[in-house]
Parts: C-alpha cells; sequence; structure tokens
C-alpha cells in the first residue's frame, strides 16, 4: 500500500471498531502510526500487536482491519469468509467458521437457518452478480440497492460473532468497486444499531438514511477502507 493508502485503512479500522464500542491502545496506535510512516512492514505490525497491552482482543482486530486489504474479494461467502478469518484469525479457531445454531442473540426472531447458510449466500450472490454487483447505477439506485443486500447480509448473519465489522468492510469494498465510497467515520454505534435493527424487522429506511449521508463518488487515491472526508485530497 502506499503511504496514503495506509493512513486511509489505519483511520478507517478506528472508525469500524468505535461503531461495536471499541477503541485500539495507546501502543497499537503508536505501531500503526509507524506503519503508515513506512518505518514497519506488515510482519512487524503483526509481531507488535497485543505485546503491551491489556486489550488484545481490540488491538488484534484493529491491526488485522488495516491489512485486510490485502485479501482477495469474489464478492460471495468465500469473501465474508476470508474477510473474517483475517479479522479474527489470532483470537480462536472460531475465526472464518460458519455458525451451526439457529441463534437468536439479542433478535427475538432468529437469523437465517444455520443448516441453509450456504444457500442463503450463493442466492445472495447470484443477486448480486445479476444486478452487476450493484455497477453502473445513480446514486439514489445504489443506495436503494446497498441498503436491500445490506439487510439481506445482516440478517444472513453467517458467524457466531463479528458479523457487523465483517460487513462493513465487505460493503465498503462492494462500494468502491462500484464507484463509491462510504465515509464510516460520520457514524455513531447507537445510529448504526438503530438502522440494522430498524432494517431486521422489515424497514430498511434507516439504512438508506444512513448511506445517503456517507456515500460519496469513489476517490481514486484511496483504497476502499475510507477514512474520512475531513483529511483533504491528498489522501
Amino acid at each position: 500500500m502506499t503511504p496514503a493508502e495506509r493512513e486511509s485503512a489505519i483511520a478507517f479500522a478506528r472508525r469500524n471498531l468505535r461503531i461495536d464500542g471499541l477503541r485500539p491502545s495507546t501502543h497499537a496506535m503508536g505501531m500503526a502510526a509507524a506503519y503508515s510512516a513506512g518505518n514497519i512492514d506488515d510482519d512487524a505490525l503483526i509481531a507488535q500487536t497485543g505485546s503491551q497491552t491489556t486489550d488484545i482482543a481490540a488491538d488484534t482486530v484493529f491491526i488485522s482491519t488495516i491489512l485486510v486489504c490485502r485479501r482477495p474479494w469474489t464478492c460471495d461467502l468465500e469473501e465474508l469468509r476470508a474477510i473474517h478469518t483475517r479479522l479474527f484469525e489470532r483470537l480462536g479457531p472460531w475465526a472464518g467458521r460458519l455458525r451451526t445454531v439457529d441463534e437468536a442473540s439479542s433478535q427475538p426472531e432468529g437469523y437465517f437457518p444455520a443448516g441453509l447458510l450456504n444457500q442463503g449466500a450463493a442466492s445472495i450472490g447470484g443477486g448480486l452478480a445479476a444486478e452487476r454487483n450493484l455497477t453502473s447505477l445513480d446514486r439514489p439506485d445504489f443506495i436503494d440497492r446497498l441498503a436491500y443486500y445490506y439487510d439481506e447480509l445482516g440478517f444472513l448473519h453467517p458467524f457466531d460473532r463479528g458479523n457487523a465489522m465483517t460487513l462493513r468492510i465487505f460493503a465498503s469494498r462492494l462500494a468502491h468497486d462500484a464507484g463509491w465510497d462510504l465515509d464510516w467515520g460520520s457514524v455513531d454505534r447507537h445510529t448504526y444499531q438503530e438502522a440494522t435493527h430498524r432494517a431486521y424487522l422489515g424497514d430498511v429506511s434507516g439504512l438508506r438514511s444512513l448511506f445517503a449521508t456517507i456515500i460519496r463518488p469513489v476517490n481514486p487515491t484511496r483504497i476502499f477502507l475510507i477514512a474520512g472526508w475531513d483529511q483533504g485530497p491528498a489522501h
């Protein structure tokens, strides 16, 4: 990655964690700054994760999010699993594994049946493929279709944990390749949770409103991990 891409990825990683109520340690931020400046490489960044912190989980996911853009993208369940694996592979053997129970979590109605996850994902992937992965759409149409697929993937809920972080990365990559960038920097945890919960209950208007406030035409100097538009065109 270029220095600008590294800085963009670091800023996105902070915002992605913040929406889930997590915060990287001062040590992790210092290592990320060294990585952004080009003073350490990927291996050194990974090696230092958790070495001087009490919140190993937050730091591990933070660093893994920075590096996740190096994975190949297939716009299907395998992409979701690759993202999930990269984010959580150093936290436990559950990384990248599909859930096997029809858990309800905080949702009384439950999620997509665990035994049908592959079929459900194939249906969603087929829909995206039929719509050319949402490319060549005007802004209102793109927002509408992105909200629809975001809700579908949210209900699919393929993993026991870490679904929201994984889905935000997937959606950011999908949007970027379709010509749009998502600025998650303006989204707080309450707004995100309210929008996704309303969508779960059948009302995607909150997701449409959320995406309408954070979507911008793609900036060719950025990778899909968007830092925030207050940084200016140099980033």
